[in-house]
């Protein structure tokens, strides 16, 4: 089993930023995707980023040029820095792991901001 704790949540003032970290505990092999999601009040959780073990990034419109994912595949661990960070950014953050037999996500961490 594949938990994962996310970290780094908070209140920030529009224009700032904020770092995420998500580290995963447990057993799982071969090719992986970690990544971020959000869900806002009232809407569908969406994707944010993510990195595949092999390096390769994916990320949504809305964030292009503002977040950058890493990760540190050593400690099992991916960061999210969120760089001019707006309101419309608010949600509740969610990390994520998949491969062909796991799919995890984490209890959530809650970024706010406020304009």
């Amino acid at each position: 089993q594949v938990q994962l704790v996310e970290s780094g949540g908070g209140l920030v003032q529009d224009g700032g930023s904020l770092r995420l970290s998500c580290v995963a505990s447990g057993i799982f092999f071969g090719i992986n995707v970690m990544g971020w999601y959000r869900q806002a009040p009232g809407k569908e959780r969406e994707l944010v980023a993510t990195k595949t073990s092999g390096g390769v990034t994916n990320y949504a419109d809305s964030v292009k040029g503002r977040f950058t994912i890493s990760r540190d595949n050593v400690k099992n661990t991916v960061f999210l820095q969120m760089n001019s960070l707006k309101p419309e950014d608010t949600a509740v953050y969610y990390c994520r792991l998949t491969n062909s037999v796991v799919n995890s996500w984490g209890q959530g961490t809650l970024v706010t901001v406020s304009s």
